[in-house]
């Protein structure tokens, strides 16, 4: 765990966000460790997903603090969206574009320059290369998903933020995350996954927690928790929401 003060890491303290007087998320406590993976469960609308939007900048926290790797969610929102890559529901994809030119545009977007071959490379790795040139339009769900993947593997950000990163991943480009994420973890890379995946959730994860009605209920490492105690326990601390 990362005290609180530390400059590495993820750290947020009482983190609360309301939208148009309903609370998303109530004083959230969370710190997370260069290295570490944190998995996050929680039933529809306990406030995953909003979590990892303002661990992304991309919404303002109504209460509550946090940095990331030293610079504050709020103050330092450019310095974070430079060691940020977060992956969720939509592909937010150019369906004009190719696969190639995708990747290169969004590098560029972000003032990032891959070396040479970096994007080939990448779209290799996720079965993509015979399409690399194809529109974007023309492929299916489970290839764009892929694309989205492929982004996620050409920057060495800090901080991974995957928002249900299996929907529309088949068994092979499954293990291809699984695989970045274990060489993300070996280099100091942190994550946090929001998912309702148990089985692949737990083979991630190097912590778990549970989001119930905005707060956050269960934090403790992976362990030796088996997937039939970890269920027992989600559904005992969820139900009623978490109360």
């Amino acid at each position: 765990m990362v005290h609180s003060g530390t400059s590495v890491g993820v750290s947020v303290r009482g983190l609360g966000k309301a939208f148009r007087g309903t609370w998303a998320l109530r004083g959230v406590d969370l710190d997370l460790a260069p290295g570490e993976t944190l998995v996050l469960f929680g039933p529809n609308g306990s406030g995953k997903t909003t979590l990892l939007k303002i661990l992304a900048t991309l919404v303002r926290p109504t209460r509550g603090s946090g940095t990331v790797n030293g610079a504050d969610l709020v103050r330092g929102r450019d310095q974070i969206r430079h060691r940020v890559e977060i992956l969720s529901h939509g592909s937010a994809l150019y369906e004009e574009l190719s696969p190639r030119e995708n990747l290169s545009f969004a590098a560029a977007v972000r003032g990032d320059r891959p070396a040479e071959g970096a994007v080939a490379a990448a779209l290799e790795r996720v079965g993509l290369g015979e399409v690399a040139d194809e529109r974007v339009r023309t492929l299916s769900s489970g290839m764009k998903r892929r694309i989205t993947l492929a982004r996620l593997l050409l920057r060495r950000a800090d901080l991974w933020l995957l928002d249900e990163p299996y929907t529309n991943l088949d068994r092979e480009a499954t293990k291809v995350l699984e695989a970045a994420l274990q060489e993300h973890q070996e280099r100091g890379g942190m994550a946090v996954i929001a998912t309702h995946n148990f089985l692949d959730g737990l083979k991630l994860a190097t912590r778990l927690a549970i989001l119930a009605r905005g707060r956050l209920i269960l934090d403790e490492p992976r362990g030796t928790m088996t997937l039939p105690a970890f269920q027992e326990l989600y559904a005992l601390r969820t139900e009623g929401g978490g109360r």
